[in-house]
């Protein structure tokens, strides 16, 4: 298939060309696009050196298959009749069309079937917070329904892309020295620090970042009576966000129940003995495909509660992995 990346330079544009490597992607042309600071720079792909081209309003994407586009909004918007105006399928990793009626917004374990039927050739790449937590949700609510969800989550350096993660890096190693810290990225230094701002703040107090997790739960889930209420903070983690998830059901659940319903879901790894210090940590699952979950346990303040902890790399499942999984999705039903 002819395959294009939009976006190759940057930290996401290289998880896809790992990632369709290491799912066997046919890939039997590669196009690699990005700004003019990065057009002519050349990336290694099974074998074959591809050299990146500067994004331009012509027909560079006659005859691609899929363009996996993760070079912002504003490029999304801007770019997208081009990339799509001879029947490539948009893929889009950015909040351009999240939200737009016509525009399916998948998680292929969840909705996967809604990859069908995207009337713009584009298909939307939910935000990393959202799919991790929606995978982890699913099993729960084709079990026994939820009415609301609580989360805090713990994200890492790299959801906000490869200069944030050299950021924190610097900033380790000035505070190392004695040196004052180099704050450029985040609002304040993220070293030794957490920062419960992700995104801007909206009138009702929210930040975008977790309004993007109670409108986006509610379309992938087809669940608009499903309410989200989410705290987002940055934490100084390199790579892979934790979620902190309550959840309400429609009836008393056993843990049980949950620990059995996690272990059978698809792109879910259960991860729960507590006795012997097994739960998720993203020291330990970096670079990993999955959705882990652990610290399962019953909300003592509702009978119809339910708590649990969740890991997930956000540039894998949470960006990368799920696009080309929507991809593979698609071929798998003969589109």
């Amino acid at each position: 298939m002819k395959i294009a990346i939009v976006g190759a330079s940057g930290a996401v544009g290289q998880e896809l060309l790992r990632v369709l490597d290491q799912q066997e992607f046919p890939v039997t042309e590669l196009l690699l696009f990005g700004s003019s600071r990065s057009a002519g720079s050349v990336y290694n792909f099974r074998g074959k050196e591809v050299k990146v081209r500067e994004l331009c309003d012509n027909d560079d994407f006659k005859g691609v298959d899929f363009a996996f586009v993760s070079a912002g909004a504003s490029t999304s918007v801007r770019f997208a009749d081009t990339i799509t105006r001879h029947g490539a399928i948009m893929i889009d990793n950015s909040s351009a069309f999240r939200m737009d009626s016509d525009v399916p917004l998948v998680v292929p374990e969840v909705n996967g079937a809604d990859a069908l039927h995207a009337p713009r050739n584009i298909i939307a790449n939910p935000n990393c917070t959202t799919i991790q937590m929606v995978v982890a949700l699913k099993p729960i609510y084709d079990l026994a329904g939820i009415r609301s969800v609580h989360v805090a989550t713990y994200q890492a350096a790299s959801g906000a892309g490869a200069s944030a993660m050299a950021e924190l890096q610097q900033q380790t190693a000035q505070l190392t020295r004695g040196e004052e810290p180099t704050v450029e990225k985040f609002a304040f230094q993220l070293a030794y620090n957490v920062i419960p701002h992700i995104d801007i703040f909206t009138d009702n107090g929210y930040t975008k970042e977790e309004m993007k997790m109670y409108h986006e739960t509610k379309k992938i889930m087809h669940a608009p009576e499903l309410n989200v209420s989410a705290t987002c903070v940055r934490v100084p983690v390199m790579r892979a966000h934790s979620e902190a998830i309550w959840v309400e059901t429609e009836r008393p659940l056993t843990v049980e129940e949950a620990r059995e319903a996690f272990a059978a879901a698809p792109g879910v790894v259960l991860m729960d003995n507590p006795a012997q210090k097994q739960y998720p940590m993203p020291l330990f699952l970096a670079g990993e495909n999955p959705v882990y979950v652990g610290r399962i346990r019953a909300d003592l303040t509702n009978p119809n509660g339910l708590s649990f902890w969740t890991v997930s790399d956000q540039i894998k499942k949470g960006a990368a992995l799920n696009a080309v999984q929507i991809a593979q999705y698609i071929l798998a039903a003969g589109k």
